[in-house]
This record gives structure tokens, sequence and C-alpha cells, in this order.
């Protein structure tokens, strides 16, 4: 089955002039004065190299800006330089299932613009049959010393069971205790022959032996390991990363193939690491070297323990996945080494071994099952980063999104990538590889850098365009030659301040140096830039600008133009200095069709009443129109009700309008509009609604309820008043009678007892 895995990569990477990142318009900010300048600061720069594109005050950096913001000021799209980035594939053998090619393409070469993505798309199959190396590396000291009866034939059930997988498997065996300065500094010279106590036979301690190269003979395994003796260890922690160390860096040693390589490191105690060898003198840091006389680790009492992350390095620069095999106690110590450690794996070692075949076998699968990109060291400014997309619409971001897990033999992972770039000085190619831990195969990137424009290459050195040879003309400009500046390379750098110069820079003796918006160059303007990059100065004495107009409802020409040199260019329909007076009447029309009902003048689009009386946007409302309503209500009333003084000669009086009527009513006020149609026609128009007053019949009703009601509320009152007057009185006369039964005097205390006491003295005589 085939395995969808989309890993994807953004690739940071090098400015080739300059690693600030701008905010806002980055194209103006990076203030380029040549095209290959421009190009480096963003994706979306382009260089206009039209030599006539630069109006009076603008300075040459006013070519470089967004694609489209370099359209709108006029310059034609083949005149804007924005070269792309490209990519060519230059290896892509085909990868196949009993073949040790498990990646493709092999090699690939990027040109990278900066700021553009380049994606491409890598493919890996686990391949059948791939061959393996394992390296048992053990802990000799006396605690291990029943594992090591059942690792004697480790070799040929190991190779047994490892047949299943792959048909070509070697195997290796390695030991080590500890470094013999550490534990044994004040100990007798017998105590190091044989660190054992009591009558236990031990051989001398030492740090890492090399007991057996990869071999695919089983039984010579057995043989040899058959042959090791324990050795003893006065302290706790081993001396296991000396040995890993080795094993990692002396590859023709211990023979390792281009091929999975896996190291058991079994033990049942901790590990001492960088920092542990002062406790025996030693402080010189590990150099990460082979250091292996007649397979023996020589400078153990030298070199101080590895630290964790140079282990890290050097098992992944030599693509070797780690199998801690330890016993249950130590668990939590090597779990946390693990998660520090890619590609590596923990399994529970019982208390003799017995179980290290099946733990090993485990371990790999668990292992080969998991794929992790790895790339090497990025240049300077550069950085990736990963997206995987893995089986059952798994997405792993960060960096999770580096692995894939659940791989089976002969799934295929399509790892795609988006390579973008931003830059110090890079004027040669790079290369990066990157890689599956723990296999060989990798694949290699070339990267180029676009640096320069593509009409770069016809520039011409010397050119006349540059006053007299002091510049090459180059893309539309100057780049002036050292000790040259001005637009046409006119000056020398030492003479740009002159008072004569200064003078052609002024309008009048009146005002300033560049209207005190630009500096004199040459004696020529050069505009200085805003904040804000789409506002600017322009002119020769750079006394325009394009943010200084009038302004209507707080936007710039009203919304509706642009500010040319502080004046507002309006769009159709719109005029006046702010552009806020509308040409289209259609917002003056009344309801009869008429402008302003024809009693006004349309100015801006609004209506401007000529007749008093009326008012409203299009001038049809009358709230008083006394004269109107005076002439005309005999006739409205009677027409409309068949009241009031004309009655009589309605028909004779009143017939000069239209009356269009609503409803009919009695004795009621009456409301009504007149107003003229386009056909010069009055029409009157009446409410639907009157305002009637209320029956003279109702009002003796409504008074004579209102009077009951307040009767009543007097009666209830009274009876109120009474009932309290009654309750006041029988509880005055209760409180008297409860008064006069009193049994003692109100101004004593019955229960009061003096605390005095009087005693007399019978023989007391008064003398």
């Amino acid at each position: 089955m085939d395995l969808k895995l989309l890993l994807i990569s953004t690739l940071l990477g090098v400015f080739c002039y300059s690693s600030a990142q701008k905010e806002g318009n980055e194209c103006i900010s990076a203030n380029a004065k040549y095209c290959g300048e421009c190009i480096q600061a963003g994706a979306k720069c382009g260089w206009c190299k039209d030599p006539e594109f630069l109006k009076q005050g603008e300075t040459v950096s006013t070519r470089c800006d967004e694609i489209q913001s370099l359209r709108n000021k006029g310059c034609a799209e083949d005149m804007i330089e924005n070269p792309r980035g490209d990519q060519t594939v230059l290896r892509d053998k085909a990868v196949t299932n009993r073949d040790i090619t498990q990646i493709q393409p092999q090699k690939i070469s990027l040109t990278l613009r900066s700021g553009e993505p380049q994606s491409f798309t890598l493919k890996f199959k686990r391949a059948e049959d791939y061959p393996i190396d394992l390296y048992y590396l053990m802990d000799l000291s006396y605690s291990m010393k029943d594992d090591l009866e059942n690792v004697k034939n480790l070799g040929t059930h190991l190779m047994l069971e490892m047949s299943k997988i792959t048909s070509d498997f070697r195997i290796g065996f390695g030991s080590f205790v500890e470094k013999t300065v550490m534990p044994y500094i004040s100990t007798t010279p017998a105590k190091l022959l044989n660190p054992c106590t009591g009558d236990q036979n031990c051989t001398s301690p030492f740090s890492y032996k090399n007991v057996l190269r990869l071999t695919s003979d089983g039984k010579k395994f057995n043989t040899l390991v058959g042959q090791q003796h324990i050795s003893g260890n006065l302290d706790s922690p081993e001396g296991g990363f000396d040995a890993i160390m080795q094993v990692a860096v002396c590859g023709d040693l211990i023979g390792w193939r281009n091929v999975t390589r896996l190291l058991v490191f079994s033990t049942d105690a901790g590990f001492h690491f960088a920092g542990d060898g002062k406790l025996g003198g030693i402080v010189l840091p590990n150099d990460g070297k082979c250091h292996m006389e007649n397979n023996i680790y020589t400078m153990s009492h030298y070199y101080d323990y590895p630290s964790i992350a140079h282990l890290v390095q050097k098992l992944s620069d030599n693509n070797i996945q780690t199998i801690f095999a330890v016993t249950e106690e130590f668990q939590p110590v090597y779990k946390e080494l693990k998660n520090l450690i890619p590609k590596s794996a923990v399994g529970t070692l019982s208390a003799n071994s017995s179980n290290v075949i099946n733990l090993i076998i485990d371990a790999y699968n668990s292992l080969s099952s998991e794929v992790i990109l790895e790339n090497s060291k990025l240049p300077e400014g550069v950085s990736i980063a990963y997206t995987a997309r893995c089986k059952n619409g798994v997405v792993n971001e960060g960096e999770n999104g580096r692995k894939c897990s659940n791989i089976s033999i002969g799934d295929e992972v399509r790892p795609e990538r988006d390579c973008v770039w931003k830059a110090v000085q890079k004027n040669k190619s790079e290369t990066i590889k990157i890689k599956p831990l723990g296999f060989t195969e990798e694949v290699e990137i070339v990267l180029k850098f676009v640096c320069e424009c593509d009409c770069h290459k016809e520039g011409i050195p010397n050119s006349k365009h540059c006053h007299f040879g002091n510049g090459t003309f180059e893309c539309g400009a100057c780049k002036c030659n050292e000790g040259r500046v001005g637009r046409q390379c006119e000056c020398s750098s030492n003479d740009v301040a002159t008072e004569d110069m200064d003078r052609t820079c002024r309008k009048d003796n009146g005002t300033d140096i560049c209207s005190n918006n630009g500096d004199c160059v040459c004696g020529t303007c050069e505009c200085k830039k805003r904040e804000n990059p789409e506002e600017r100065y322009s002119g020769q004495f750079c006394q325009c600008d394009n943010f200084n107009c009038d302004r209507s409802n707080n936007k710039l020409c009203g919304g509706h133009g642009r500010c040319e040199c502080r004046v507002c260019i309006c769009d159709y329909p719109w005029t006046g200095s702010a552009c806020d007076c509308s040409l289209d009447n259609s917002t003056c029309m009344a309801s009869n069709k008429q402008i302003c009902n024809g009693r006004g003048i349309c100015e801006c689009g609004t209506c401007k009443c000529t007749d008093p009386k009326f008012q409203g946007p299009t001038c049809e409302t009358c709230p008083t129109c006394p004269g109107v309503c005076t002439e005309h209500k005999e006739c409205v009333q009677c027409r409309t009700f068949g009241t009031g003084e004309k009655k009589d000669t309605c028909e004779r009086d009143c017939s000069y309008f239209n009356l269009i009527k609503e409803r009919d009513a009695n004795d009621c006020w009456f409301y009504y509009t007149y107003a003229v149609n386009n056909n010069t026609e009055k029409e009157v128009h009446v409410v639907e609604t009157l305002d009637c007053p209320a029956g003279p019949d109702i009002i003796p009703i409504v008074a004579g309820v209102v009077a009951g009601i307040v009767l009543i509320g007097l009666a209830l009152l009274l009876i109120w008043k009474l009932l309290m007057i009654i309750h006041d009185r029988r509880e005055f006369a209760k409180f008297e009678k409860e008064k006069m039964n009193a049994k003692w005097d109100t101004g004593e205390n019955p229960i009061y007892k003096s605390a005095v006491t009087t005693v007399v003295n019978p023989k007391y005589e008064g003398k």
C-alpha cells in the first residue's frame, strides 16, 4: 500500500546584504540604490528600469516598490525587474523494494529569491530485506554476573530471529565498566587487580573493550562472549558514555557498514556524564575522537565523560540507532535520556537478561516504523520548519513535523517542502543535506541565491549617461563609482554641500532649501521619505506632496479623488476643493419628478430651496404655509366633508384643483398638503386619519365616574380614621390599669442589695 505523507519545510535563508526585517512596505523601507539591493528586500519587491520613470525630486530608491504599486505609477510590465527562483533535479534514481536506494531524488539544485517559496517533493520507501548491523554493548560490573550467562548464547539465537527480518545480519560485542581512576583513587593495587569482594574472582576494571568486531558468525559471538569475566565497580553509576562514544566514532574498528546500525546498550545502573571526571582529577572535555589500541579505550584517564549533547551529535552523524536495555529500576532515567536522543528506544531488561532477544526485536520494529527527517548544519541565517501529513489524516507540525510513525515495509513517504530565504552576504552557493535518521541515504540540496537582477548583466560601465563615465548605467539608473553621488553621478561626494549648489535648490531667496522637505544633492533636490510609504514629497524643490489636500468627512479629497501637489484631482462626478461636491442631481429629484420640487436649485447633490416657505431634502415640506392654508381651507372643507362656509357654492368656487380624497368625517380637524404636479395641475392630499375631539355627551359621564370614585375614597378614609382612634383609646386604658396594679415603688429595684455591711462592736462605747 502507498503511504501519503506530506512534509512541508520552510527554509528561511540569508539576505545578500541585510538581515534586518523592515515593517510596513519592505520595498520602500529598504531604500535600495540599485536593482540587486531591491529584490533582496522581499518577494513582492520589483525594480522599474524605465529611464524616464522618476519624477522630479524623486530619489533612485523610488524605483523599488511592490509590483502593483509600480504598475499604478505607470511603469510598463516589460520594464519591471522581478526575477524568480527555480529548481533542477540533478540526480533522480528510482526507489526499489530490494535495493538500498530508499530516497528519491538524491540531489536537487534550488535557486532561491529572497522571500519566495520553492517547493519540491521527496519520496522515501522502506526497502525489503535491508541489511542490519547490531553491536551489543554490555555492562560487565559484578551486578550483571547472571546476565552474562544468558548473553553467552545470544549470538546464535539472535541470528535465527533476525533472519526473519533480513538475510544480511551481522553482530558484534563490546563491554564496559568504569574509568580506572574514578572510585579507585585510594584503593590498593591488589584491589584494582580484583575489585570484587570475598572470594569472587573478577577481572581488573576497564573503561571500554571491543570484544568482537561485527560479524555474521553467530558461533564466534558465543565463543568470545563466553570467555568474558565480570569486573567490579565501587560506585553505582557506570562509564557507559565513554563506551558509546568510542563505538560511534571508531567505525573502522567496529566494522560498521552503510546499512541500518543498531547499538544495544545493556546495564542495570545509571551513568556518569560530562563533569563527573573532576572526581578523579580529569578536567579535559571529551574530544569525540577514536582512541583505541588493541581494542581497548586508552584515554579514559585523560578525557572526561562526553556530554549528552555530544553523544547525540555523534550518534546522529554516524546513523546509529540506540536501544537501551535496562532493568526496571532505571527505566525512568533512561526514558528521559531517550527523549534527548532521536531514533532511540528503551526496553525493560529482566533481572537475568533472559528476555533480551524479544526486547531487541520489539525495539527494532519500533525504530524502523518511524521516519524522522534531519538536516545537516544550516548556513548562517537559514532555518527549516517542517509539517508532516501522515497516515489517517494526522498532521504534525513544529518539531513533530519532522516525523511520521507506523511506516511499514514497502510504504512510500512523500515529503514536500517549501524553501524560502532571507539573507547576509552570500555570493556563493551552499549545500545542505536532508536524510531520514538511522538510514544512510540522503538528499543533497545545492542552494543558490538570487542577489542581482537580470538587467545587471547588461550594465554599461563608465557610461556616458552617468556624467562623463562616473558610474555604471544599470537597470535604468546610474550606479555611481566610489566617491561620486547624484542621480547621474554628477558630483563628487566632497562637494555636495557647497553654497553655490544650495542656491539651485531654492525656489526663491525667501524659501528654505528644498522647501525643508528634502536634501540638496549636487544642486538637485532629493525629497525626504515619510514614515508612511504611501505619503511622498515631489517637485523640483520638494514643494509638492500628496497628503496635504483638503479633506471631507475626515478623508483626503473626500475619498473621491487623489492629491497631487496639494490639490485634489477629483473623480467623476465629483468636484470641489475636497471632491465633496457631486454633479449628480438624482438626489435632488422630488416625488413629483421635479428638481427640488420646482422651488429650489440643486447644488452638489443637495437642494437649496429658493421659496422660504418650503424646506426639506427636496423642498417638499411646508410646515407653516399660512397663505396657502387660508386660501384653500374652505374649498378643501366643502369638497371633503360637505361643510364650511362654501358648502353651497363649492362646485362653482372650488373646482380649480384636483382633490385626492381618502376618508370622510364630521366635526373633526383635518390636515392636507398643496402641490403642483408636472402637468401644472394643482393637487391637495388629505390625511387618512382625522383628529376628532371627544363628543359632548361623554363629558358628564366621565365627570360622574370621577366624582363617584372620589366620594368612595373619602368614605373609606374616614372609616379607617375612626377605627384607629378606638384602638388607641383601648390600648391606653389597658396601660393605666396595669400601672395601678404594680406591687413595688417604681423608684426602687426590688432585687437590689447593697455591697456595704455594717457590724456593731458591743464593747465600743463611743470613746
